[in-house]
């Protein structure tokens, strides 16, 4: 079966033909949830499509802490039947569905008491290896292991001496989480659905109080048009409520929206060969290891200010340097910082205040006719999610409808990836690239890989690494453009690549190199061209204001300096 690209033509006809057509289901939203719905509803062979008012993981889904996990923490809220669902997706991932994209990680979990400690942690640390094994996909992890003070130091030797008695080592995995999504989408396209970003819908359409599509409006080429659909699932995570308000009823539930935000450092600030995971007095924080960088997060705090850009203030700059400075031996400072996100989980609203203290199970309504809602929930279990959000959707279809098969579908480049990862020197030397990039495509794209190596065929010139951001070859720009939906620098600088956090310059030494890659594909001239690069270098400028005020209102207020190059 090909593989499609998902290339500006792609998105004409994909408008198109939902234009054209009644769907079964539109899903509304293209994050994890909405993309994981997409290729649902496709592979039980369902007419599909999937829009998306910005870009693909424009929200949440890509501001996360970059792991797939059952989530420790859950275990002490004696939640063990997320636990156990999300230790299963886990290992789904890593074994059969996106083995290219999710890899193990090791954590260190230093313990600072001795005895009681040691066995009141490691008890929860065996139960999650066993409810990982029992679940029948967690054997391709190693299992915990205790470790002496001596040994935890030998592994990460940027821990004080005194921050630790021993220490616990277990193993979780991570990915890319904008490239997973983009790769969802491109999978669901490959079974059918009809997929479009930068596609806002601005309202449902009605029948007596059944809905039956909704009224979306291009934000590319301009022009409103109305998709009619059996089924409409509203997959908008944060923005669940104001998507509700669209057809003037009030939602079943209410999703509020808690804050993360994540540092990136460069790997030689913190001496270690595994990634560390420190209790703090709210919650827990994480040092992962992020190829060439370290990701340090998260916080957790009521946000309910702009939804679409939320700012890191410095109080949360502070207190992550602050809190993970406890633990090493040469502390970090504000000049070690390449990098700065923030991203909003979607969180159940309950009867607390405190935000961690929120759901993070998922539920899925049928608030009216027509129209199903799903919310809430963790980007480990998003499979999970989806299953649901489409198996509520089918009651509403008269027809009979096969089961979720998503379970046994690879996603785009998982099939041959582990054939194409054992040939990699080989192929290194076929195409004149060096072993490590190899690694490095084949990581990103899987078995897909060759089509980047087909455009460097085509123009030598794209085999080139690009300026100020060497760990990205040329070609990677033109394929985010080609191949994976991107409509503006920024989607290829913050999403199809990570450039925007893996910089200390935040991507702008190489802003106007990668817009003139991607214009030819997307017909750009030389004006279009500098108002991307302008837009890009304010939308840094805007972040890095936000990043120097005290707080959450004048962070926000700074972010806002710079306006969407497509409005909303």
């Amino acid at each position: 079966m090909k593989t499609p690209a998902l290339g500006p033509a792609e998105r004409g006809e994909a408008l198109a033909r939902m234009a054209d057509r009644e769907l079964d289901v539109l899903v509304v939203g293209g994050g994890v949830v909405g993309a994981g719905t997409a290729l649902d509803a496709a592979t039980r062979g369902l007419e599909t499509g999937l829009v998306e008012a910005r870009d693909w993981a424009s929200g949440t889904s890509s501001r996360s802490s970059k792991l797939i996990h059952g989530g420790l923490r859950y275990l002490e809220m004696l939640d063990f039947a997320l636990v156990r669902e999300a230790l299963k997706e886990r290992g789904l991932l890593l074994e059969r569905i996106a083995p290219h994209l999710v890899k193990p990680v090791p954590f260190l979990y230093p313990l600072k008491h001795r005895a009681w400690e040691r066995l009141y942690a490691g008890s929860g640390v065996a139960l999650y290896d066993a409810m990982s094994i029992s679940s029948g996909h967690g054997r391709g992890l190693p299992t915990h292991r205790h470790l002496s003070r001596r040994r935890a130091l030998q592994v990460a030797p940027c821990l004080k001496k005194d921050a630790l008695v021993g220490a616990l080592q277990y193993y979780d995995a991570q990915m890319d989480d904008a490239r997973y999504v983009a790769t969802l989408v491109r999978t669901a396209a490959k079974y059918g659905a009809q997929v479009a970003n930068r596609a806002r819908v601005v309202g449902f359409l009605r029948e007596g109080e059944r809905v039956v599509g909704a009224r979306v409006r291009d934000l590319e080429q301009g022009g409103e048009f109305e998709v009619r659909a059996r089924q409409v699932v509203n997959a908008t995570g944060v923005w669940t409520d104001e998507t509700q308000a669209l057809i003037g009823e009030r939602g079943q539930f209410h999703v509020r929206a808690s804050k993360g935000i994540h540092l990136v450092v460069p790997k030689d600030r913190i001496h270690s060969t595994t990634g560390l995971i420190l209790r703090t007095e709210k919650s827990v924080l994480f040092v992962i290891p992020w190829g060439r960088h370290w990701i340090l997060g998260t916080t957790d705090t009521d946000w309910d200010l702009d939804k679409a850009h939320p700012a890191a203030s410095s109080a949360d700059i502070d207190y992550l340097l602050e809190h993970v400075n406890e633990v090493l031996a040469v502390p970090l400072t504000r000049d070690d910082v390449e990098g700065v996100y923030a991203g909003l989980r979607p969180l159940l609203a309950g009867e607390s205040d405190a935000t961690s203290k929120l759901s993070r199970e998922h539920t899925v309504a049928h608030p009216v006719p027509g129209l199903v809602v799903v919310a809430g929930g963790k980007y480990t279990t998003y499979r999970v999610m989806a299953k649901d959000a489409v198996d509520e959707a089918v009651h509403g279809l008269d027809r009979r409808v096969g089961p979720c098969v998503t379970e046994e579908i690879p996603l785009v480049g998982a099939v041959g990836y582990k054939a194409l990862w054992n040939a990699r020197e080989r192929i290194g030397r076929q195409v004149g690239l060096h072993v490590a990039r190899i690694e490095h495509l084949l990581n990103r794209y899987g078995s897909a890989t060759q089509e980047v190596l087909d455009l460097i065929a085509a123009d030598p010139s794209l085999g080139k690494p690009l300026a100020g951001a060497e760990d990205y070859l040329r070609a990677e720009i033109v394929y985010g453009v080609s191949h994976e939906g991107a409509r503006h620098l920024d989607d290829v600088l913050t999403r199809r690549t990570r450039i925007s956090i893996e910089t200390f310059d935040r991507g702008t030494r190489c802003a106007r190199e990668a817009a003139e890659l991607m214009a030819p594909v997307l017909g750009w001239g030389e004006d279009q061209t500098g108002r991307e690069v302008q837009h890009y270098e304010k939308r840094v400028e805007a972040e890095r204001e936000s990043q120097r005020q005290p707080d959450d209102l004048t962070a926000d207020a700074a972010r806002l300096g710079a306006p969407d190059i497509i409005p909303l």
